[in-house]
């Protein structure tokens, strides 16, 4: 599995001025087929080999084209651009873009989306085969790959000029594998030491996960529940401005990514763990997800039907339990490991068994039976169960209690907030 999918990631596609500007169009096509929304950022040069309107109509979004545009920089589009996007990939990328990128330059609206990205960078290098092999060319891209950008090709072949060597630009589909094992890891890029944000968990790694886990029947049906995710979110927010670095592994919600924290996408309990555990080594594990407890043993392929035979009959088996397998012990185990226990009975007795059997340093404890408007609402009460006691917090706003929570795994690094 991809740690993200690339049905659900979202690209963000540079197409540079050269002659295979309109293989791009393919590959907008091959992206959008796979499920990946596609943006598009082009060139003055671009302009010059393929229509906007084209790439507009393939990619289903308006082309970006404009640094100075009096509607988009109002809202510092280039800013959006860059971190909306789960990934950027530039194809073609000429001699002259490569240039300005390992340079650092920003004089047009692409170089300066690629100046200011916090994701990862794949290229496709297209050009003749002497711009290609030209000792400023090689530093470029030595410079590039130092810096972490990721090259796809170019391939060997016969040029639109007529010479023959490498500078062709990868095929579409070569290209869509590449972003493929590009979403293999993580794509968003950490500020430098040197800039990095500062706060209470400065230079911690916090990998939380939240919201519901659908497991499928059939591909419409599911098994799931009414978590929101608001209090997961809300975590990764807090701990985002607590000056960690985040990774969150969010369930099948609505919500918006919490802005700085790096993003994984899943479905299912299977995916939630794969991710869990490809994320760390972390110093601290929030498992906020409500994760289904069981999933279904194998879900069919085509729409179940109603008929005279009755209701089918579903077999269940037991999802594995994400808390339990990151707070074993040994070497990969987070330093702070923080369970959540959602339940509409006997509160603090299910609690105090769940924290005994998940070996997890703390359970916050939260009531959703009906009536507490827990699930979907903006406030929680909790209790924080932990092996010397509990303590009950008063009722609070979802932001107040992650903060306050933030507060709480800070003092156990020896930091107040």
């Amino acid at each position: 599995m991809t740690a993200l999918p690339l049905s659900t990631a979202r690209i963000l596609l540079i197409i540079g001025g050269g002659v295979s500007a309109y293989k791009s169009l393919e590959l907008i096509r091959r992206l959008r087929e796979r499920g990946a929304s596609v943006r598009v950022v082009m060139t003055a040069a671009a302009k010059q080999f393929v229509s906007p309107l084209s790439a507009a109509a393939l990619s289903g979004a308006p082309v970006r084209d404009d640094l100075f545009s009096l509607v988009d920089e109002a809202e510092m589009g280039h800013i959006e651009l860059s971190r909306a996007a789960d990934l950027i990939v530039v194809a073609p990328a000429t001699a002259d873009l490569l240039a300005r990128m390992a340079h650092g330059l920003a004089n047009d609206l692409a170089s300066t989306t690629l100046l200011a990205t916090d994701k990862r960078v794949l290229v496709a290098a297209a050009m003749n085969v002497r711009m290609w092999l030209h000792p400023a060319t090689q530093r470029n891209v030595a410079t590039l790959a130092a810096d972490g950008v990721a090259f796809v090709g170019p391939d060997e072949g016969e040029m639109a000029c007529g010479e023959f060597g490498p500078g062709r630009m990868a095929e579409p589909l070569a290209i869509v594998e590449a972003v493929e094992h590009a979403l293999a890891r993580p794509t968003l890029i950490p500020l430098p030491a040197a800039a990095a944000s500062k706060g209470p968990l400065a230079g911690r790694h916090v990998v939380l996960t939240a919201g519901p886990t659908f497991e499928p029947i059939d591909p419409v049906r599911f098994i799931g529940n009414r978590s929101s995710g608001l209090q997961g979110f809300a975590i990764a927010q807090a701990a985002v401005d607590a000056g960690a670095r985040v990774t969150l592994i969010r369930g099948p919600v609505s919500l918006p990514d919490p802005k700085g924290a790096e993003v994984v996408r899943v479905q299912t309990a299977l995916q939630m763990l794969e991710a869990a555990r490809a994320a760390l080594p972390a110093d601290v594990f929030v498992a906020a997800a409500a994760v289904a407890d069981w999933r279904v043993e194998k879900a069919r392929d085509q729409k179940l039907k109603k008929g005279p035979q009755g209701a089918p009959t579903l077999s269940l088996v037991e999802n594995p339990d994400i808390l339990a397998e990151i707070a074993k012990p040994g070497t990969a185990r987070p330093a702070f490991v923080i369970g959540f226990a959602a339940e509409t009975e006997n509160v603090l007795e299910n609690a105090r068994g769940k924290l005994t059997r998940k070996g997890c340093d703390i359970i916050v404890a939260n009531c959703v039976a009906e009536g507490t408007g827990v699930f979907g609402g903006a406030d929680n009460e909790v209790q924080i169960v932990s092996p010397s006691g509990t303590e009950a917090w008063r009722r609070m706003t979802k932001a107040e209690i992650a903060k306050k929570l933030i507060g709480l795994i800070a003092l156990r690094f020896g930091v107040r907030t």
